[in-house]
Parts: structure tokens; C-alpha cells; sequence
């Protein structure tokens, strides 16, 4: 996957949480649910900033960037920053 289509991810992500608030504001679903969908949203969000992170430092050492995963939400969510 390559940055621009991370950033794209990225994006529709972002535009899917305001549709979530939105959607909670006029009452069509409840807090439980856009809490859920946030929560999933925003671990999704991590994995893409942290495979663009991986991205940035294979080329900054001259190693393939196409090389990065993305790890899983556990592994990204247990970072200490």
C-alpha cells in the first residue's frame, strides 16, 4: 500500500467519524453504538499512522518501504508514546 493510499484510508476514516457524530446527534443510533464504531475507528486510524510511521523509517535508512506491515490493533495500541 503506498503513502497516498494510506492517507486516502486515512480520510474516509475521519470522514466516518464525523458521520457518526452526526448520526448520533439527530438520534439515529445510540451512544453505545457510535462508541463501539469510534472505538474500532480509532484503532484503525492507529494501525495507519503507525504503518506510515514504518514507512518513513525504512526510507530514512534506505530500505524498502513497501517492506512495512501494518501490525496488529493490539500491537499499535500498546505503544507508549
Amino acid at each position: 500500500m503506498q503513502d497516498s493510499e494510506i492517507y486516502g484510508r486515512i480520510n474516509n476514516l475521519v470522514d466516518e467519524e464525523h458521520t457518526l457524530r452526526e448520526r448520533l446527534q439527530k438520534g439515529a443510533l445510540t451512544a453505545d453504538e457510535e462508541h463501539q464504531r469510534l472505538r474500532s475507528l480509532e484503532e484503525e486510524l492507529d494501525q495507519c499512522w503507525d504503518l506510515l510511521r514504518q514507512r518513513r523509517a525504512r526510507r530514512e535508512v534506505g530500505e524498502n518501504p513497501d517492506d512495512a506491515a501494518s501490525r496488529p490493533p493490539g500491537e499499535v495500541e500498546g505503544y507508549l508514546q
